[in-house]
Formats: C-alpha cells, structure tokens, sequence
C-alpha cells in the first residue's frame, strides 16, 4: 500500500503546467464543455496528467483577453499524419477529429 502511495506522490510532484493560447470561440466551447478535446502541433513536451493552462487570445488584436482555465491533459495520442498520408492529400482534406463515444 505504501508503495503506490509513493508512486502517486511520485506522479503528482512530476505534473508540470503548460500555458497554451485558445481563440474565444474554441475557448467558449471548452468553458461551456461542449469541446472536450484539442488538436496541437507536438513541439512541447507533454504528459498525461499535465495541466494545460487555456488563456484565450484575441488572433484580430493579437492580445490576450485575461481569460484563462485550467485543463488536466486525459489521454494523449501523439501521431504523424505523414505517416499515412502525403502533404498534398492533408493540405486536400484536412482531418476530423472524432470524439467517440
């Protein structure tokens, strides 16, 4: 028992927070919770458990809002769509991100 006790502790000293900016209407939709997933190009380090700190960003003023929350990164699938696909059929049709459920 003490054992998983100290891996918990282990795991939760490790959480590491990342501040990531989100335009208002994807930022609406999470503090709503209708958006419960994010799609983020993999240059930061990131683990299950980290939090993710949303502060919304006005992209037409370039300026932050002062709208911020924090979000506990689930689950994460990392993946390169060049992989399986060629640029010209990701820049063609793009991708869906599905939830399911």
């Amino acid at each position: 028992m003490i054992k998983n006790v100290r891996r918990s502790i282990n795991k939760t000293l490790k959480m590491t927070e990342i501040k990531k900016k989100v335009w208002p209407e994807y930022f609406q939709q999470i503090l709503n919770g209708k958006k419960k997933f994010e799609l983020r190009l993999a240059d930061f380090n990131l683990n299950e458990g980290d939090i993710l700190i949303l502060e919304e960003y006005d992209p037409e003023t370039n300026t932050y809002t002062g709208r911020n929350m924090k979000k506990k990164a689930k689950s994460i699938v990392k993946f390169n769509p060049t992989r399986m696909h060629r640029p010209e059929e990701i820049k063609k049709f793009g991708f869906y991100i599905i939830e399911l459920e």
